[in-house]
């Protein structure tokens, strides 16, 4: 069976990994999230457990965290919160949505989050905190590292890699064989036809 999870953080995010950890069957125990008074009632009616404090007295035998910080805006928090707690010698689920189409082969680190909706091919490789976002297609062979987020809709065509803590805004397309570098933003809608490297920004909507 599967175990009890705190969500840590309260936002949007937070809410899409509450919805999608109880669609998977896991038992949401509640968030931890400071801006909240343990005992409030958080996101999608789970309780609020308090600040990190909270922790102190959990088995971590029997329970999960999840990571509810998304990356938009504060990517280094929640790489940051995934590696603090990782050290204490917590867990983190891997979250699968059941909508989520998953090929044979497919391998996913720690606390990687497939959301509703997204086609992932086989032979693809996710890293550790990543996220797959709704509706996004992973097509054969690609290869995404830690920290990675990959925005709703957005495509990767076969073989594509993506280097740490990048973001693909969402509906870019990223064509077949193309290396994306570390820290790299790319923005929506845009179509990536070449290599991009470490720490580039590529404008929503243009090509490259």
């Amino acid at each position: 069976m599967p175990a009890d999870v705190i969500v840590l953080g309260a936002g949007g995010h937070a809410r899409v990994v509450i919805d999608s950890l109880r669609c998977a069957g896991f038992s949401v125990v509640g968030v931890c999230a400071p801006e909240l008074e343990p005992g409030q009632a958080g996101p999608l009616g789970a309780p609020a457990l308090g600040n990190d404090n909270f922790l102190t007295g959990v088995d971590r035998d029997t329970h999960l965290l999840a990571n509810g910080i998304g990356s938009i805006g504060k990517p280094e928090l929640r790489q940051r919160i995934f590696e603090t707690k990782t050290a204490q010698g917590w867990r983190f689920v891997t979250l699968v949505h059941p909508t989520a189409i998953v090929g044979a082969d497919c391998n996913f680190g720690e606390g990687a989050q497939i959301m509703a909706g997204a086609v992932l091919q086989t032979g693809v490789r996710i890293g550790r905190n990543t996220i797959v976002n709704t509706a996004a297609s992973i097509d054969h062979d690609c290869m995404l590292d830690d920290h990675v987020h990959i925005a709703p809709g957005a495509i990767l065509s076969g073989a594509v890699t993506v280097g740490a803590r990048s973001h693909l805004g969402t509906g870019a397309i990223v064509i077949q064989g193309v290396s994306i570098g570390n820290d790299v933003v790319i923005g929506a809608g845009a179509v990536i036809t070449a290599a991009v490297a470490a720490t580039e920004h590529v404008k929503a909507g243009t090509r490259y």
